[in-house]
């Protein structure tokens, strides 16, 4: 299927206009982030933090990755963690604008980062129950009042059971103790807790908002019940579809896919999952000093195959560009960041400028 053309409406914002700003103009405000231009692709990037909280982000941070890769990002990745603040993440979005960026949120409704295990506060039900009804209101607002476009995602990698909005945790495949009788309760309830949230932020006015669904590469567990295609809301709540994608995450781990082992079969589903969403790959890495791959060779694969456009719907990709560690030998620690590793920033580098024709480097803007 081929790639939807960049809407008639949207418009190419300056970095002159886009950077510094303020509170946007009543045009501005009213347009959401945009499909690049049918031949080019978004270049984004999670820029790591120091705690491993994926809050804590700097515009150095930014600036480094940047200068390593050598090309600028088009939205910059991050999470706004309710156990910390339950707010707008006013500041860390206003330098991202800044720099020229779209500040792309990841929702994290979670009491701790602890993962596999269920949530006790900002749960499924409780989502539904309307108890957080006055936080995402507020939250709607201020994003509203931020006044420019915003990416935002609600239920990262919902069908991995690592996040507690994962099936598993909310009645898996069960089919009597929600909704419809037909479908399997885990997933339903992530989709209508979705629905949920997209639809109270977007009556608080925050229609600056491109709202993502985002997957995992491969279902986990892998059950029929807890496929993909499972969790999905609905078209009227979904502006892009999001994928992760991972090689090997740590020293430690045995064997080792390659991304295109993992992307075509997901890519083939999300094709026919949706007719007219972008696709993009929210996260993508994998660590140094795993024996069964390189990370500069894996990431070579990785993004040859997207920038030659193997995925012809595929509109922007994001390298999870982290280090942190796993115990106490040092040897286990991981490493995804392009500043660590020469050979991994050889290969963005050269690689980014031999495809630097089918990059989008700054955000397109469009109508709601």
């Amino acid at each position: 299927m081929s790639r939807i053309a960049k809407p008639g409406t949207a418009l190419l914002i300056s970095l002159a206009l886009w950077a510094g700003m303020g509170v946007a103009e009543e045009s501005a405000s009213r347009t959401a982030v945009a499909a690049p231009p049918v031949d080019r692709l978004y270049h984004g990037v999670y820029p790591g933090g120091k705690t491993g909280e994926e809050d804590d982000i700097t515009a150095a941070d930014v600036s480094s990755y940047e200068t390593t890769v050598g090309k600028q990002v088009a939205w910059v990745y991050f999470s706004n963690n309710w156990y910390r603040e339950r707010a707008f993440p006013q500041a860390t979005a206003e330098f991202i604008r800044s720099a020229g960026a779209v500040p792309f949120i990841r929702l994290m409704l979670r009491s701790n980062t602890k993962e596999n295990r269920r949530e006790r506060l900002f749960n499924v039900k409780n989502i539904l129950k309307g108890k957080f009804d006055a936080d995402l209101t507020a939250w709607g607002r201020q994003a509203r009042d931020f006044g420019t476009p915003l990416l935002v995602e609600w239920g990262t990698e919902c069908n991995g059971r690592w996040f507690s909005w994962n099936g598993r945790w909310n009645g898996g495949k069960r089919t009597t103790g929600f909704g419809d009788k037909t479908k399997p309760d885990g997933p339903e309830r992530f989709a209508a807790a979705y629905r949920h949230i997209v639809e109270t932020i977007r009556a608080a006015g925050a229609n600056n908002i491109t709202w993502v669904w985002h997957v995992n590469g491969t279902d986990d567990p892998q059950d029929a019940w807890n496929g993909l295609e499972q969790y999905y809301p609905g078209d009227d709540v979904v502006d892009w579809v999001a994928v992760s994608v991972y090689g090997p995450l740590t020293p430690m781990e045995t064997g080792a896919q390659s991304f295109r082992e993992q992307m075509d079969p997901c890519y083939a589903r999300l094709d026919s999952l949706t007719v007219n969403k972008p696709i993009i790959i929210a996260e993508f890495g994998c660590t140094a000093g795993n024996p069964a791959v390189a990370p500069q060779d894996w990431a070579q694969a990785a993004l040859t195959d997207i920038l030659s456009r193997r995925y012809p719907r595929v509109a922007g990709f994001s390298w999870w560009n982290e280090a942190w560690q796993n115990d106490n030998k040092p040897a286990h620690d991981t490493t995804m960041r392009v500043q660590d590793i020469p050979a991994l920033a050889d290969v963005f580098r050269t690689t980014l400028e031999t495809f630097k024709d089918s990059l989008q480097e700054r955000p397109v803007f469009g109508g709601p």
